[in-house]
């Protein structure tokens, strides 16, 4: 029986189905450990520190249930978008270090830790069968847990007894190329390997509202984040790819893909009729859709 893809936030919050976060960064390597690029420095401190404000209690509240739903996964194929590189890259590190890959924030962030193994074996296979869709495919012993996986797997397997590799988001490969490379790792998730997609729907840092979490949100992202779930829920994967038709919310919601197309590796991995659940749907800082669903059976 195939296990679960998760899809979610990117914002130290959703899960592995479609999580959304919100850490921007504009390059695949960083300088060095703990100086990341740009990041939403209010979305961390309320994500990690949800006692501070209702919105991250009701965000944790999703990650805490799903965790009690969910059957222990072989292990957790990590999608993330804050590993963007020139071609798809696998960590197949046997004890992958752990990331803080951020700068500015509190320092409770920095004292976090989550040291889930890696599994090798798998992130070699994975790597064998994403080649068949892209030759360039290749292991990569230099990464290790970024807080696309790390943040939301804490919440949702905190023993970090499950191993865990993460999958770099190629922004040089057409939008397509990103299904077939979901569809491609069919055979681990038939296994039991979770595969967790962590970006944003909506990931306009430009005109966030980092003073107010409960921004009123732009209706060019309540439109794009609308369309996008209704696109999931029918199962039509042509506007999903080509979400650049959709125009101005379109362009207002994805100013860079790397957010966006975590995603479509839970939605390509969906089977025809398969279920489809949301688990949290909300906007925070304005101008980002901390939407987050799962494919499969709770």
């Amino acid at each position: 029986m195939s296990h679960k893809c998760l899809s979610m936030l990117s914002n130290l919050l959703p899960i592995s189905l479609n999580i959304s976060i919100s850490v921007d960064q504009q390059q695949s390597i960083p300088q060095k450990e703990g100086s990341y690029y740009e990041t939403n420095a209010c979305t961390f401190r309320w994500a990690w520190l949800p006692d501070e404000h209702n919105t991250g209690q009701y965000i944790y509240q999703k990650l805490r249930t799903l965790s009690w739903k969910l059957p222990q996964p072989k292990a957790v194929c990590v999608v993330s978008a804050h590993w963007q590189t020139g071609c798809t890259l696998i960590s197949c590190q046997e004890t992958p270090r752990q990331i803080y890959d951020f700068y500015g924030f509190p320092e409770e962030l920095y004292q976090v830790r989550y040291e889930a193994p890696g599994y090798p074996e798998l992130a070699q296979r994975a790597v064998a069968l994403m080649r068949q869709v892209d030759a360039r495919v290749q292991c990569n012993d230099k990464w290790g847990h970024d807080h696309a996986g790390w943040s939301v797997l804490k919440h949702l397997f905190p023993v970090a007894d499950v191993p865990v590799f993460l999958v770099s988001v190629d922004i040089t490969a057409p939008v397509e190329m990103h299904v077939e490379l979901a569809r491609s790792l069919t055979p681990l998730r038939d296994e039991g390997v979770l595969i967790l997609g962590s970006g944003n729907i909506v990931h306009n840092l430009g005109d966030a509202d980092f003073f107010d979490i409960d921004a009123q949100p732009d209706r060019r992202g309540i439109s794009f984040d609308t369309t996008i779930k209704e696109a999931l829920r029918s199962e039509d994967i042509d506007t999903l790819v080509n979400y650049r038709r959709l125009g101005e919310p379109a362009l207002y919601s994805v100013p860079t893909a790397d957010h966006y197309l975590p995603m479509l590796y839970a939605a390509g991995l969906r089977e025809k009729g398969e279920s489809l659940s949301f688990i949290c749907e909300m906007f925070q800082n304005r101008s980002v859709s901390m939407q987050s669903f799962m494919v499969g059976e709770g």
